[in-house]
C-alpha cells in the first residue's frame, strides 16, 4: 500500500496536470458563462439560463488519463515500480482529483441555488436533471463522468504503449465504424424513439451506474493491456 501511495506522490508531482490545469479551465468556464449570462440579462431577458461550460473540464480529464500514462509510466518503471502499483496508484490519484472536482461543483450548485443563478437567473452548476435526486447523487453523476473520462484517455494510452500508434489508429477507426453501424441498425429498426425513450426514463443515478459499469470495463482492460506494455 505504501508504494501505491508513492505513486499517488509521482503522479502529484506534476500538479499542473491534475489540480491547476483543471481549476483553470473551471474558472475560466465560470467567467466566461457569467459574462455571457449577464449580457443576455442585461438584454432583458427574464428567462432561466443554463450553460454547458461545466462540460470542460470534465471533458479534460481525457487528456488527463492519457497523461497520467505517457508521462509518468516510463518513470515509474526506471523506480522499480510494479505495473500493479502504478496502475492502482494513478486511479487513486484520478478518484481523488475527481472527487475533488465533484465537491466544486456540488459546492457551485448550491450557490447558484441560493443565489437564484447569480443574481441574474444563469446556471452552470446546478442543471435540474443532474440535481432532480439531490446533491449526493449529482456528486456521483459528476465524479463518475469524470473518472470515465480519464479512463478512457488512460486505455488509449494504454493501447498506444502496447501496440503503437498504428493501432490505436485502427481501434479509433473501427469503434467509429461500429458507431455508423450501429445508428443504422437503429434506423433501419425505426427504433430511434424507443432509445430516445429510453435514455429519456433514466435517472441521474441510474445513468451513473451505466457509466460506472463502462469505466470499470475500460479499467480492466487498461490493467490487462498495461500488463504487456513497454515503457
Amino acid at each position: 500500500m505504501n508504494r501505491t501511495l508513492n505513486v499517488v506522490r509521482m503522479q502529484l508531482v506534476n500538479r499542473a496536470t491534475y489540480i491547476w490545469v483543471p481549476l483553470i479551465i473551471l474558472g475560466g468556464t465560470l467567467v466566461i458563462s457569467l459574462a455571457i449570462f449577464g449580457l443576455i440579462a442585461s438584454s432583458g431577458a427574464d428567462a432561466q439560463m443554463f450553460g454547458g461550460g461545466a462540460q470542460a473540464p470534465l471533458w479534460y480529464f481525457g487528456v488527463v488519463g492519457v497523461q497520467a500514462l505517457t508521462l509518468t509510466f516510463p518513470f515509474s518503471q526506471a523506480m522499480s515500480v510494479t505495473r500493479r502499483e502504478f496502475y492502482l496508484g494513478t486511479l487513486l490519484t484520478a478518484a481523488l482529483t475527481a472527487f475533488v472536482l465533484a465537491a466544486l461543483f456540488i459546492v457551485g450548485g448550491l450557490i447558484e441555488q441560493a443565489t437564484g443563478g447569480w443574481g441574474i437567473g444563469g446556471y452552470m452548476f446546478y442543471l435540474p436533471w443532474v440535481w432532480s435526486q439531490g446533491p449526493v447523487v449529482a456528486g456521483l453523476f459528476f465524479f463518475g463522468l469524470a473518472m470515465l473520462f480519464f479512463v478512457v484517455g488512460f486505455c488509449a494510452a494504454t493501447i498506444y504503449k502496447r501496440w503503437g500508434n498504428l493501432v490505436l489508429t485502427i481501434v479509433l477507426v473501427s469503434l467509429g465504424f461500429v458507431l455508423i453501424g450501429a445508428m443504422w441498425l437503429v434506423g433501419q429498426l425505426r427504433a430511434w424513439g424507443d432509445l430516445f425513450a429510453f435514455f429519456g426514463s433514466l435517472t441521474p443515478i441510474a445513468l451513473t451506474g451505466v457509466m460506472v459499469l463502462v469505466g470499470a470495463v475500460l479499467a480492466a482492460l487498461s490493467y490487462g493491456m498495461l500488463r504487456r506494455a513497454i515503457a
